[in-house]
């Protein structure tokens, strides 16, 4: 049998995770699609790669016998033997003669689930990114960390835990909330370690194992893992076309959700915003149903429709303002830097010492150094101007990043997002998963659009960011499209019995746009 997994909540063992055939002929869907021209072996590995690459089927899950899969996906057992030959050939399952096949990571150990794996990194490539939603670090940083330490020693006689963060700290974000129209206490907020660690523990204190939990579909990817993990249930809610009121009126009344997780400002991946008397329409219709909502604002201070073209735009106020039952989940990561790590919840004071309560469980607080340089960074007389570049820049990568793909890839169709850091482009003809797995074979690494569905849809969407410099988008846009082209010029209609050399495809991409200084999406 597979060793046992660590759990994402206690860090104490599991039982090897499962996956229904029901789930998995769901996750399996249109798999033949996925490398055209390439034999079938080939293309069902490759879906069952991604599966696994972006953690839709977990490590160490029990994967059905080559026979039952088979069965499932109407194949013969020769190509599913085939299939899991190729698995664990590139490191991707696991198999052992009479305990079956389970999923793994290239360079993982058998037995040791508490060692970190790691994809290898390839040598001598650039940075070019189209995956991440966070920008480089501001020339203003290095000044905040140094001022931040030319602070510390005021610290140093104390113990150093402060679960709730910083004082200095706490009372900035409360000050940034309240000059956006939300009036707030330091006693309301909670620092954490980035928004994810929020997000984590604002799910752990409104809901139970088992509650529903109301959230936009396409959502954060991270929000629905966490969701999961904590033995909730995402019940999806589609929010490609706008917020439809009605609709979560509906969705509320028949799931009974507890609690709703929304990303009303910058909605990740669509970008859009909501505003308007929708806006309060909706807060209205949560609280009505005593729904406890988590509103993730990492992405609110990019508000773009004004240095988009359109100067009327005012950017509303924190949603549910006025609300008691609302959790505001901010971070520094998409304005100042990821590699910050400070996140915090905004509630109310009652809510605030449950969320310490949960969280020092886990641990008693973030780094002094990085916390002291947020609050610097936060004083209005800094943040103002810096947020006002952020915009500005973020707008300017959006059309560069919008141009390039219209130039090199005229058919696929993205919106131009109202906040955030990414377009969600429409793919004619070929499935997401098709492009991630070419995307791959040249060293960039794109989630395919199901990654963003809370039951697995959207394999004709795809999500590109746009915080990476603009020569890199442009660099990164050709390489894209190089094997984007090399994918369509594969032979259509071969036999999936075919063997031929499943390098294929990487080996037309890579005659097109040679290997050397490629960029690695992370």
């Amino acid at each position: 049998m597979p060793p046992p997994r660590p759990s994402s909540r206690t860090g104490s063992l599991l039982p090897p995770a499962r996956v229904g055939p029901r789930e998995l002929a769901g996750l399996l869907d249109g798999w033949r699609d996925d490398l055209p021209g390439a034999p079938g072996y080939a293309s069902l590995a490759a879906r069952l790669r991604t599966l696994v690459l972006d953690g839709r089927l977990p490590l160490n899950t029990v994967l059905p016998s080559e026979r039952a899969l088979a069965v499932l996906v109407g194949a013969s057992r020769t190509l599913t033997t085939a299939t899991y030959a190729l698995l664990r050939e590139e490191g991707f399952a696991v198999g052992r003669h009479g305990s079956g096949t389970w999923t793994a990571l290239p360079g993982a150990h058998a037995g040791r689930p508490d060692q970190h794996v790691w994809l290898a990194e390839p040598q001598g490539v650039r940075t070019g990114d189209l995956s991440t939603a966070a920008p480089e670090a501001p020339p203003e940083l290095y000044g905040a960390l140094v001022a931040a330490i030319e602070e510390l020693p005021r610290l140093l006689p104390g113990h150093g835990y402060e679960p709730a963060g910083l004082p200095e700290l706490r009372a900035a974000i409360a000050a940034r909330y309240t000059a956006r129209g939300l009036p707030t206490s330091p006693a309301q907020v909670m620092v954490t370690a980035g928004a994810q660690q929020g997000l984590r523990l604002a799910l752990a204190v409104t809901t139970r194992p088992g509650d529903r939990v109301l959230v936009e579909d396409p959502s954060w990817p991270q929000a629905l893992d966490a969701t999961r993990a904590l033995g909730a249930r995402p019940v999806g809610l589609g929010v490609e076309e706008g917020w439809e009121v009605d609709a979560v009126r509906a969705v509320l009344r028949r799931t009974g959700a507890r609690a709703a997780y929304l990303m009303p400002d910058g909605q990740n991946p669509t970008g859009r915003l909501l505003a308007g008397d929708d806006r309060a329409r909706l807060a209205d219709v949560l609280a009505d149903a005593g729904c406890a909502v988590i509103v993730d604002e990492t992405l609110a201070e990019l508000d773009l429709r004004r240095d988009l073209g359109d100067p009327g735009a005012v950017t509303p106020p924190p949603f549910g303002t006025g609300r008691g039952d609302v959790l505001h989940v901010g971070s520094t990561s998409k304005v100042i830097w990821g590699g910050l790590r400070v996140g915090w919840v905004r509630a109310d004071a009652a809510t605030v010492r449950r969320l310490v309560t949960v969280r020092v469980a886990e641990d008693l607080g973030g780094p002094p150094v990085e916390q002291l340089a947020a609050a610097h960074l936060l004083d209005p007389s800094r943040f103002g101007p810096l947020v006002a570049r952020r915009r500005a820049e973020a707008a300017h990568r959006c059309r560069t990043l919008q141009a390039a793909v219209a130039r090199e890839l005229p058919s696929w169709r993205a919106e131009m997002p109202q906040a955030g850091l990414s377009l969600w482009f429409r793919l004619p003809g070929r499935t997401s998963v098709a492009i991630s797995q070419a995307a791959r074979a040249v060293g960039m690494t794109l989630p395919a659009g199901q990654r963003f569905g809370v039951d697995g849809g959207f394999p004709a969407r795809l999500r590109l960011t746009f915080s990476a410099p603009p020569d890199q988008l442009e660099d990164a846009v050709r390489r894209l499209a190089g094997a984007v082209h090399a994918l369509a010029d594969g032979p259509e209609g071969a036999d999936t019995a075919d063997t031929a050399d499943t390098a294929d495809t990487a080996d037309r991409i890579d005659r097109r746009h040679p290997a050397e200084g490629l960029d690695r999406v992370v």
